[in-house]
């Protein structure tokens, strides 16, 4: 093995661990144990024989060993990956690297290499909370998530989620509205931007607000597979886990499953009982988990000593009042409020365009909202 070893002697780290990312793409596990059964040293990873794979057996026999690595490893050219990930300006991060995030050490399955766009200056890896939930989400569960989130504005709390739609759009967006770092991290690699709905929020991420992470290689396709994975990181990466909105079989379950498993507090947000989307969140405070319904209560469970902005009281009044206290109550459209209020059809119009465009509320497809309802 010391003649194997010898030929990589030569040959810069971070080459063989960009290398290493290329081969048993979804196999993280079997990665993160061999880099550990070598005590971390990467050329020892490329030297590995038939005998150390035997050795490795015994001390792992629950992990199984994948048929083809002694060949993939042989094929790699690690100069010539490096030169075409740098040619693409693609950064990454390895496990030896300080900038790596401690967090994701702690768990079995830990990426070897962090592909990255965007910077990680700036960024508390000590605050980070990861806010996940339904693709389908209803407006009133968004409105929730913005308002906890805003909760934070100013404040060097971290957002961490998925970037896919619904929950996880909400989640970054509403952290850029309220001048907080967002980590996105998603099940592709970084040539891919999936959805492509979500072109400017990448982009935004990318350029001013936070970091894009992803364990796949760059040219790697959002195949269904990935998003159970990468939900490990997103976990990993966080102090707490939020969930809004989750169907019991759900990639918001999974990463529920994984939050437990990591040891981190997980957190729901309620939501009405007669919503399918609902159904994951009573099973999981059910057993356990924290309920949300304002900022302080993630603080209180993350045990978080933060100075948080001090939002000025709302002082309506007459006709104002009357609708926004009957919208607090609930989504409900225009002819609800009519039912409800005693007031003529042209001064309720008014009244509702006024508030709207002072954003004392919202109106989404003829349904009126208050931030956080």
């Amino acid at each position: 093995m010391q003649g194997k070893i010898q030929l990589y002697e030569g040959v810069d780290n971070r080459k063989l661990y960009l290398a290493f990312s290329h081969i048993l793409i979804n196999n993280p596990l079997f990665k993160a144990k061999i880099l550990e059964f070598f005590n971390f040293d990467i050329k020892r990873v490329f030297a590995t024989d038939k005998n150390d794979l035997n050795e490795f057996a015994q001390v792992y026999p629950n992990i199984p060993l994948p048929r083809n690595f002694l060949t993939e490893i042989a094929g790699l050219d690690p100069d010539k990956i490096y030169e075409e990930i740098t040619n693409k300006e693609i950064k990454f991060i390895t496990t030896e690297d300080k900038e790596y995030p401690k967090s994701l050490k702690e768990i079995e399955d830990f990426p070897v290499v962090l592909f990255y766009k965007g910077n990680l200056e700036g960024i508390n890896f000590e605050r980070l909370l990861a806010v996940v939930g339904s693709r389908s989400a209803t407006e009133s569960a968004k409105q929730n998530v913005r308002k906890i989130i805003s909760g934070f504005k100013n404040t060097d709390v971290g957002i961490v989620s998925g970037l896919a739609t619904g929950i996880d759009t909400t989640s970054h967006l509403a952290a850029i509205e309220n001048n907080l770092k967002t980590i996105a991290v998603i099940g592709s690699g970084l040539d891919y931007i999936y959805p492509k709905q979500n072109f400017k929020l990448y982009q935004s991420i990318e350029n001013n607000n936070g970091v894009i992470f992803s364990e796949y290689p760059n040219s790697y396709a959002p195949l269904p597979f990935n998003f159970p994975q990468r939900n490990r990181i997103i976990t990993a990466l966080s102090k707490g886990v939020v969930i809004a909105e989750a169907k019991m079989k759900s990639g918001a379950m999974i990463s529920a499953r994984f939050a437990l498993e990591q040891g981190k507090e997980l957190m729901c947000i309620p939501g009405l009982i007669t919503n399918p989307n609902c159904e994951g969140i009573y099973h999981l405070i059910k057993n356990g988990a924290g309920v949300v319904t304002n900022t302080d209560d993630i603080l209180n469970l993350l045990n978080w000593k933060i100075e948080l902005e001090e939002k000025p009281k709302l002082k309506l009044f007459g006709i104002e009042k009357q609708i926004y206290d009957c919208i607090s109550c609930g989504e409900i459209s225009f002819e609800g409020l009519k039912q409800k209020l005693d007031v003529g059809i042209n001064e309720l119009m008014v009244k509702l365009t006024e508030m709207e465009l002072s954003g004392l509320i919202i109106q989404k497809n003829g349904i009126y909202y208050i931030l956080g309802n």
